[in-house]
């Protein structure tokens, strides 16, 4: 008999150790992570706006008593806000594409949006010439570009994801599928273009804050504020999401549902900023892996806040070194690309597996 009262005391003691201590609501372990995750964020903030702040003012060939002074750092204004609009689409949409998709690897780049953007900008020129090439700007262009890249992947969602079998890994596999096709759609029209209009072309397809017309922003700026505060306020859900589809569907969350709207934000995002600024496929992806190890916490609503400031300084801080260090200007975006690509192999090779 007291035998059995001492277990029944020691299990007590247990479970009211576990309810205590080790069980927890918070976002974050320790407080010393919290500390830190504000430092950090802080800190990237801070050096995001010094390196904006660089970009507008420093090296500026005219003198700041002179009248051309603000009309000049206002065109460098235009580039400082294709920043933020990329920042903004490429990592809010790249995060929330993993949690949904459950794998911290691929991109939203398998949706194929860089794909059909490089298929829409070649032919073009294949078809029409290097004179309907280059008219082929404006606002006119912008949205029919962001809507036939929403509508392809609402069609993919549509057909994949709705209905009894609905299936997110095939979904993911038929748009690796599209892209690969229009890749090599677009690289056997470029094959058969003029170097002179192949020239063209190549400047047009490499991502850059240069390509982005500022008569893009009025449409641009409120359709990526509305999704993302939207996105934000999703984090809650994502949370759950991340889970896995059983977990979520125990939790009381409708994962199709879920998984539909989220998707549908993450491809408005990106086609956003593909139209805007053209392709950066592996962007996003170094963003959201440097945020993962940076921010100590699985909560959204503290990882999104810190893959912005993480984006931003990223960002501006290689357009400031290439453009005023190394006076490389033309080849930021594959310095960009190169670090993120060798990000995944390391990802892939400590992972050993997708």
């Amino acid at each position: 008999m007291s035998e059995l009262v001492y277990r029944n005391k020691e299990s007590t003691k247990i479970d009211s150790g576990l309810n205590t201590k080790n069980r927890s609501a918070r976002a974050f372990r320790s407080k010393k992570e919290e500390k830190r995750y504000w430092f950090l964020l802080i800190t990237f903030i801070a050096l995001g706006l010094l390196a904006s702040y660089g970009l507008l003012v420093y090296n500026n060939p005219v003198p700041v008593s002179s009248p051309s002074f603000i009309p000049v750092v206002k065109r460098r204004m235009v580039a400082i806000i294709s920043m933020v609009i990329a920042a903004i689409c490429q990592s809010l949409s790249t995060v929330a594409f993993q949690s949904i998709t459950g794998n911290r690897v691929i991109t939203p780049s398998l949706l194929g949006f860089e794909a059909l953007y490089s298929t829409i900008q070649t032919s073009t020129m294949f078809f029409f010439g290097v004179s309907a090439f280059i008219s082929f700007s404006g606002v006119g262009s912008f949205l029919f570009q962001v809507i036939a890249m929403v509508l392809m992947c609402l069609i993919l969602y549509g057909w994949l994801l709705s209905g009894k079998y609905g299936d997110l890994q095939l979904m993911l596999l038929v748009g690796v599928i599209i892209g690969t096709g229009l890749r090599s759609l677009s690289t056997f029209m470029r094959r058969l273009l003029a170097p002179s209009e192949f020239d063209i072309l190549q400047a047009r397809l490499f991502g850059s804050v240069n390509n982005a017309d500022p008569a893009y922003f009025p449409i641009a700026i409120p359709i990526v504020i509305i999704t993302a505060i939207i996105l934000i306020s999703f984090s809650k859900k994502l949370n759950v999401l991340s889970l896995g589809k059983h977990v979520s569907t125990a939790l009381g969350v409708k994962h199709q549902i879920g998984v539909i709207l989220g998707l549908v934000l993450v491809s408005i995002l990106m086609s956003i900023s593909t139209a805007l600024v053209g392709p950066l496929t592996f962007y996003g992806f170094l963003v959201a892996t440097l945020t993962y190890q940076v921010a100590s916490t699985y909560d959204h609503r503290y990882i999104f806040p810190m893959s912005l400031a993480i984006g931003f300084l990223i960002i501006t801080t290689s357009y400031f070194f290439m453009y005023h260090v190394f006076n490389a200007q033309g080849v930021v975006s594959i310095i960009i690309e190169m670090f993120g690509g060798i990000t995944l192999l390391i990802v892939l090779l400590r992972k050993g597996t997708l």
